[in-house]
């Protein structure tokens, strides 16, 4: 997220938001950037405006936080596949994300083909691993739905795909996780 986000009310905008923004757990590729940001409620309303998403202010508080653990379990499912390349310079950095919404991946185009659902999101996140650039692939997709007078009724859930690219390096970690999950 650019330092110089549009904190600006949009127009029409009805209620005041936050404009204050959380830092995360992911760390920043560039030389001492530290964490990556996340936005505030107001650059949230804003970017769902411009995308002509059905944004409302009073929803914002709500979105927003959901939104961020969301990309904070993205980041430790990545974990999870950068443990396995056993890289000598510690912990992956993040590089830079872009949201696909409109494109499905290889693998949700199969699915879709097959009669499953298809994710209502997809991104592409860019990890520096000592140097080397690792794309990862993360459809997500709506979850089964709480069961009926249990404690999370009601509330929205989700199941994210993430995934190495389809590569050389991408299918030998996909190889040897499955190896490791299975074997």
């Amino acid at each position: 997220m650019p330092s110089t986000a549009n904190q600006t009310p949009a127009q029409n905008q009805r209620i005041p938001l936050s404009k204050d923004r959380a830092a995360s757990t992911i760390p920043m590729s560039e030389e001492g950037a530290g964490v990556w940001m996340y936005p505030s409620e107001q650059m949230f309303f804003n970017a769902m405006r411009r995308k002509q998403w059905d944004a409302r202010e009073q929803d914002m508080g709500v979105i927003v936080p959901m939104h961020n653990a969301v990309n904070e379990r993205c980041w430790q499912e990545i974990l999870l596949w950068e443990k396995n390349a056993s890289s000598p310079c510690g912990q992956p950095k993040l590089t830079k994300f872009i949201g696909r919404p409109q494109e499905l991946s290889p693998k949700a185009r199969i699915l879709t083909w097959l009669g499953y659902k298809a994710p209502f999101d997809r991104h592409d996140w860019y990890v520096d691993r000592c140097g080397t650039p690792v794309r990862y692939i993360i459809d997500f997709y709506t979850g089964k739905a709480p069961p009926k007078g249990s404690p999370l009724e009601g509330l929205p859930s989700f199941y994210l795909d993430v995934r190495p690219e389809v590569s050389v390096a991408g299918v030998f970690a996909r190889a040897k996780r499955l190896w490791q999950d299975y074997c």
